[in-house]
């Protein structure tokens, strides 16, 4: 397969106390199986859909147990150690620094200045999401932030990112929308998103990034998670782009799914930003 363009996204994975909660969840809503717990590398287990790595599960490290379930998105870097030193050179904070997982590659943790948890991954032996855009696959991610223009900053000072706002519409719920598409060099579509969250989002809630996974059915999806324990923060909703919702599973990690067949309205005007 091919490689990622720096600052694209390349993987996700996510941590959760009940490992096979998590299993039994994600089998269900996504379709995904899973391969052996590799032991050495801290029981990371890669979820597969259709005998392709779409993802990862792994339980808490050593200490760890407090910390909240959430899918971290890894974006694609050439040179982690340099990446690195850009982040903390834009205002971000380093959470851990480049590590070297074996043959797989290199990766390291990070938090953008407005509160946003990301990684990055310099590609070995493992370069990434074997699929992307079909069913039980990554299909898109946002970053959720109140403070765009510090992120928006940040993101285009360490990645190559082009950026472009998209321009509210007739529809009401756009009114006072602050949205953005980054895009790489290399890559034929926009690689991310960046919402400016509002009243909407509770003050307790963190900023964050959305990881959108692709289903056949939105509301079977959304019915098969919330009989399963999950909860609905958002949805189902058409868009041009398909119909979402956003969830979280039992053990709080929050995602979001998307039918890209089913799309109602006209694509939204972008101007470059």
């Amino acid at each position: 397969m091919k490689d990622f363009p720096e600052g694209a996204p390349c993987w996700a994975d996510a941590m959760f106390r009940d490992a096979a909660g998590a299993k039994r969840f994600y089998g269900e809503v996504l379709g995904w199986t899973f391969g052996g717990a590799a032991t050495e590398y801290g029981n990371y287990t890669q979820a597969y859909s259709d005998g392709k790595a779409v993802a990862a599960i792994v339980p808490p490290m050593p200490g760890g147990d407090d910390m909240p379930s959430a899918w971290c998105l890894y974006l694609a870097t050439s040179d982690a150690a340099a990446t690195a030193e850009k982040i903390k050179a834009a205002g971000g904070n380093v959470l851990m620094e480049p590590m070297r997982v074996g043959e797989f590659g290199t990766m390291l943790l990070a938090q953008e200045p407005s509160g946003a948890v990301f990684g990055c991954w310099q590609p070995g032996e493992h370069r990434g999401f074997e699929k992307m855009g079909e069913n039980g696959a990554y299909a898109w991610a946002e970053v959720f932030t109140r403070d765009p223009d510090r992120a928006d900053a940040f993101l285009q000072q360490v990645f190559p990112y082009a950026a472009q706002r998209m321009e509210p519409g007739d529809d009401p719920a756009e009114a006072g929308m602050d949205f953005k598409v980054f895009s790489v060099p290399g890559a034929e579509q926009p690689v991310l998103g960046r919402l400016r969250m509002g009243e909407d989002f509770p003050p307790e809630v963190p900023p964050y990034i959305q990881v959108y996974f692709t289903v056949p059915d939105c509301d079977a999806a959304v019915a098969k998670a919330r009989e399963l324990g999950g909860t609905l923060y958002f949805g189902p909703m058409d868009s041009p782009f398909g119909r979402f919702a956003a969830i979280a599973d039992p053990q709080g990690a929050a995602f979001a799914v998307i039918d890209m067949s089913t799309t109602a309205g006209e694509m939204p005007e972008m101007s470059e930003a």
